[in-house]
């Protein structure tokens, strides 16, 4: 990985393999060239960890919680391969669009990235554009892009995916009854919404954000290794809703060929996490826990 130590540039080009610093408008951005990899980039905010690109493969997913979503693209609508119109919330370095833009040709996306030098820094040293690539990519607000997109494009897309952290926790106005109905509203029948989370024991934010998305959406799913699930360490949860039927089986077939093997719960398991929690609304909504001291050692 990535050698803290190295000499640092602000504004080198890529092919010197030089860390690149720059103050963004959320905080202390890092790029760190992976000296164990070539052509791999690690995103840093405040040095919690955000993003790993690999430039010369698009498809290599280095987070296990990005190969996670690069599962649930794999199996949108059943099959590899077919284009799909997206929209990501949150930028960082690219990652999953990458990857969907590589995998699923002609696929028409849309990025929206509230730190408009983070993502100018992203685009002047791990440009995204090439042949074929159909990715736009814009600073907003998250939730009033999606507002906007539910007023003038209803129906339009086939996957929304939430991935927005400001430093290392999730916006309260992200996490809302009223913010899944605006992506619930934008996407086809049997489009998916897919949201990355983090939290830790006691998981009561997980199980509130659970009890939210099972208000709003018919089918739903959690995608998240087992240690996490029990409350022993910190970490990333995949939460995926749909009005239609969920690719459960093809998951957790995919899922179990991981290094780091992740469980899907679903139907009356997934209730159970829930249990009583009641769902989040605006007006009780809050931003996501700190990660506890010591949960990310790059620096």
């Amino acid at each position: 990985m990535p050698d803290p130590t190295a000499p640092t540039s602000q504004d080198s080009p890529v092919d010197e393999r030089l860390p690149v610093l720059r103050g963004t408008d959320l905080g202390r951005a890092k790029l760190l060239p992976d000296v164990d990899h070539d052509g791999g980039w690690l995103l840093t905010l405040d040095d919690t960890p955000q993003s790993y690109v690999d430039l010369g493969d698009p498809t290599h997913l280095e987070f296990e919680y990005t190969r996670r979503l690069g599962h649930l693209v794999d199996a949108l609508d059943g099959s590899e391969g077919g284009a799909v119109d997206a929209l990501h919330l949150g930028g960082g370095a690219l990652t999953l669009p990458r990857y969907l833009a590589a995998t699923r040709p002609g696929s028409r996306q849309r990025v929206v990235e509230v730190d408009g030098p983070l993502l100018d820094l992203v685009e002047q040293h791990l440009p995204w554009q090439g042949p074929g690539v159909d990715i736009t990519a814009e600073v907003g607000d998250a939730r009033e892009a999606l507002a906007a997109l539910a007023r003038t494009a209803p129906g339009s897309l086939d996957l929304v995916v939430a991935d927005v952290f400001h430093g290392s926790r999730t916006p309260r106005h992200l996490t809302s009854v009223e913010f899944l109905r605006l992506a619930a509203a934008v996407l086809r029948p049997g489009g998916l919404y897919a949201a990355n989370l983090a939290d830790g024991a006691p998981l009561a934010f997980a199980r509130a954000q659970t009890a939210t998305l099972r208000a709003v959406f018919p089918q739903t799913c959690l995608i998240a290794e087992p240690p996490v699930l029990r409350g022993r360490r910190y970490g990333n949860i995949l939460l995926v809703g749909s009005a239609g039927p969920l690719p459960v089986a093809d998951l957790v077939r995919r899922l179990a060929g991981d290094i780091f093997p992740a469980r899907l719960t679903d139907g009356p398991d997934l209730a159970a996490f829930a249990g009583r929690t009641a769902p989040v609304t605006d007006a009780t909504a809050t931003d996501s826990p700190p990660p506890p001291d010591g949960a990310f050692s790059v620096g």
